[in-house]
């Protein structure tokens, strides 16, 4: 039996990185398979029972190789890349993703997983429905002309910042029909009374666990910089799970839609 023989004979033992590569792991029906994952797969509630390996952002190769996968999957923001490489170096294949915010990062994410697996047909079925999905929501934000003015704060932990271009949150803010209120820079700034005041946006956008880590909801609206935004006269906003909302992963178009829905109704 050739080598190629022998990898398509037995179950891959994988290790993925990133909530949606995890999601599309269960949805593709491979989670026998899985060994570990990052502690950004938090769905389906499975996932929280995998091994995990850290933050994708953060990982040690001891800490990967420790559950001897024959294959590791994530998106090129895993890393540092000098772990991924002594993984690779150990002969583990590595497969990343390109994350570059788009749908086709999600139709990516799909086939890769799919053919790391050993489920291309089911891959291939998945991504007609999730194809269809996002059609269909796409032309219900087609039908809007109302393009809401939308900051994204991330909140986490540390200073809250804001969202500019070329982030997750600002293509889900395009997508959602909405318009991002901040363009003058791209990637996350700290958030300013004046940069608030200036982008006048009439709704915030945050993940539910970034408004925990604020203190609730009443404490969010209590930054004084918010009182300085059309937001914050009609208490406009909207939270939503952080892997659902940011993840690129199979439940966007129902993220997309969500929050299409939402900013539409809160800012009429």
């Amino acid at each position: 039996m050739g080598a190629g023989a022998a990898w398509a004979a037995r179950p891959a033992r994988i290790v993925s990185l990133g909530g949606a590569l995890t999601e599309v792991v269960y949805l593709l029906g491979a989670q026998g398979q899985l060994v570990g994952t990052d502690t950004t797969s938090l769905f389906p509630d499975a996932a929280l029972k995998t091994a995990k390996v850290g933050y994708m952002r953060q990982l040690s190769a001891e800490g990967l190789l420790s559950l001897k996968p024959d294959a590791v999957v994530g998106t090129t923001e895993a890393g540092p890349p000098v772990v991924l490489d002594q993984v690779r170096s150990a002969g583990v294949r590595v497969e990343l993703v390109q994350a570059d915010h788009t749908w086709d990062e999600v139709r990516r994410k799909v086939a890769t997983v799919g053919r790391v697996a050993g489920r291309e047909r089911e891959a291939q079925a998945l991504q007609a429905d999730l194809d269809a999905q996002w059609a269909a929501v796409q032309k219900q934000v087609a039908a809007t002309t109302r393009r809401p003015r939308a900051i994204f704060i991330l909140s986490h932990g540390g200073s809250p910042m804001v969202a500019g271009t070329g982030t997750a949150a600002d293509a889900l803010i395009r997508f959602a029909g909405a318009t991002n209120a901040i363009t003058q820079f791209a990637g996350y700034r700290p958030l300013t009374a004046e940069a608030m005041a200036s982008a006048a946006p009439d709704v915030l956008l945050n993940s539910t666990q970034g408004i925990e880590a604020l203190g609730g909801e009443a404490a969010f609206w209590q930054r004084p910089e918010l009182a300085l935004t059309p937001a914050y006269r009609r208490k406009a906003l909207v939270a939503m799970e952080a892997s659902h909302l940011l993840g690129f992963g199979p439940r966007l178009p129902a993220a997309v839609r969500e929050l299409h829905t939402r900013t539409q109704a809160i800012t009429a």
